[in-house]
């Protein structure tokens, strides 16, 4: 049987929040967002599940709250996945034609693929995606798709994301626990770039980075490919311990204090202007150097896009960002974020939505929901695959 309508759902189970996402993709393959909830995360440290029983109760929050919006009760999700044992590389995949015709068959680009991910991985880590990025037949190269060409030598290069098997399964663990299904792990950097980079930025190159709490992801594109992508564990959490040191001060009232004056870019005219911190049980009321506090912010978070830069640099793709940077994710709200990393990548930066699709308005402006717009659009193109192999195998058997 074959449905005209297919429900997605989406969900990032981040440091700072849950978010859940649900899409419904029509016969024609339009897509629809009907449904989001979140929650607060208390059971994820650095974008991992470290106390399964909170993360149950924060998740059954987040997917009630997307569920009842929907109209849906969902039986299995995309499941984004990040941390600092998630790496990357890119690799190429060579297979001989064997065929007599020498046709290259769909079974000859899965077998090229097959080789580009057969290589040795770190003890115990899986292969997450393998990205295909462009085709070479007998030493042409720059082929989308080489299905019906003739040849005898079949190369791909792909890019590859891979982590840790326990780590990734525990968190696949957690859902099966609570009865849903994970369709598919998929690198929450590669979601969020789906949700926020336009198709012509990707062709520019572009990067798109996601500040979370406890991570930060990024993605690079050049000539519509994905030519690098990378974890930083590294967040917003970060910048709010740095503020409890360096001022002194609880982690709450850190945190308070980043999202009412933090800056990524130190405004250097509020030299000499404080904030008054009243007394509270445990710490006695005093002054905050205003100035002092943006420094410390706009250092961590300087660095942490220095570093992306260092990065994109050792792989070549630095020079090839003509598309801009895409920022989004929570710490994307920190003002003056976009004028740093412009300064820092020396191109265009802006703050980034995903405002392609139907769907609520208030979903699209909230950054945080980024990573779990981009699974449901992952999803989206996972059942338009599918819907064509579908497609192909009723027309062999004449139904």
């Amino acid at each position: 049987m074959f449905n005209d309508e297919t429900i997605i759902a989406g969900l990032e189970v981040g440091t700072a929040k849950v978010c859940a996402v649900v899409g419904q993709v029509s016969s024609d393959g339009a897509l629809d967002f009907i449904g989001h909830g979140q929650a607060s995360s208390t059971g994820v440290c650095k974008g991992e599940i470290v106390n399964p029983d909170a993360a149950i109760v924060d998740i059954r929050k987040a997917l009630r709250a997307a569920e009842e919006q929907a109209d849906v009760e969902l039986r299995s999700v995309y499941l984004g996945v990040t941390g600092g044992h998630l790496h990357s590389f890119n690799n190429r995949g060579v297979h001989t034609i064997a065929s007599v015709d020498r046709e290259i068959a769909g079974a000859d680009v899965q077998e090229a693929v097959r080789h580009a991910q057969a290589i040795n991985l770190p003890a115990g880590h899986d292969v997450i995606h393998a990205i295909r990025q462009d085709f070479h037949v007998d030493r042409q190269g720059g082929i989308p798709d080489p299905e019906g060409m003739l040849g005898e030598r079949l190369e791909v290069d792909v890019h590859v994301v891979h982590g840790s098997r326990n780590r990734l399964g525990n968190a696949v663990r957690v859902l099966k626990g609570m009865e849903l299904d994970v369709e598919s792990l998929v690198f929450n950097g590669r979601a969020s770039a789906l949700a926020v980079v336009p198709p012509e930025a990707r062709e520019q190159g572009a990067l798109a980075i996601d500040f979370g709490a406890g991570a930060t992801e990024y993605v690079a594109w050049a000539n519509s490919i994905i030519g690098h992508s990378g974890v930083l564990a590294v967040g917003g959490d970060h910048v709010t311990n740095d503020l409890t040191i360096g001022l002194k001060i609880t982690q709450a009232r850190a945190e308070h204090l980043k999202r009412e004056h933090g800056r990524a870019v130190a405004d250097l005219s509020l030299e000499g202007d404080t904030i008054t911190l009243h007394s509270v049980p445990g710490q006695e009321g005093r002054s905050i150097s205003l100035a002092n506090l943006q420094r410390i912010m706009a250092a961590r978070l300087e660095e942490t896009l220095l570093l992306i830069r260092e990065d994109l640099s050792r792989a070549g793709m630095l020079l090839q960002l003509g598309g801009g940077v895409f920022l989004t994710g929570g710490g994307a709200r920190v003002s003056g974020l976009a004028a740093l990393a412009a300064g820092v990548f020396e191109t265009s930066a802006r703050v980034a939505h995903d405002c392609d699709d139907s769907g609520p308005e208030e979903l699209f402006q909230q950054p945080e929901f980024s990573t779990a717009i981009g699974l449901v659009r992952y999803g989206a193109q996972e059942t338009e695959e599918n819907r064509r192999q579908r497609g192909w195998l009723r027309r062999a058997l004449g139904v």
